[in-house]
């Protein structure tokens, strides 16, 4: 089997899941466990993807400008810059370090 089937099959899927999210029945949505639960799993999901992005490279574990860049972001955060100034910081942080290395 090609590629493309693989590529239609996962988007049938995922579209099939997004019209069963539409069949759950509105009580279920706002019981206050679903609502906890949601946040805690978008967290984990973000931090499980930045945390890939950031470490690995290829098959392997890493370590090079993109955890200066993280870092660089996450202290700009912590002073509450603005998002684009967050996103600046951690590329100019980026690639002052490949420059340097």
């Amino acid at each position: 089997m090609s590629l493309w089937f693989w590529v239609l099959a996962a988007c049938a899927a995922v579209y099939a899941t997004k019209l069963l999210g539409y069949l759950v029945p509105q009580s279920w949505l706002k019981h206050p466990a679903v609502g906890r639960v949601s946040a805690m799993l978008t967290i984990g999901l973000l931090a499980a993807l930045v945390a890939m992005n950031t470490f690995s490279a290829e098959q392997s574990v890493t370590v090079d400008a993109r955890l200066g860049a993280l870092l660089a972001a996450a202290a700009a955060l912590m002073l509450r810059a603005p998002f684009i100034v967050v996103v600046l910081t951690g590329a100019a942080a980026a690639a002052g370090i490949r420059a340097l290395g």
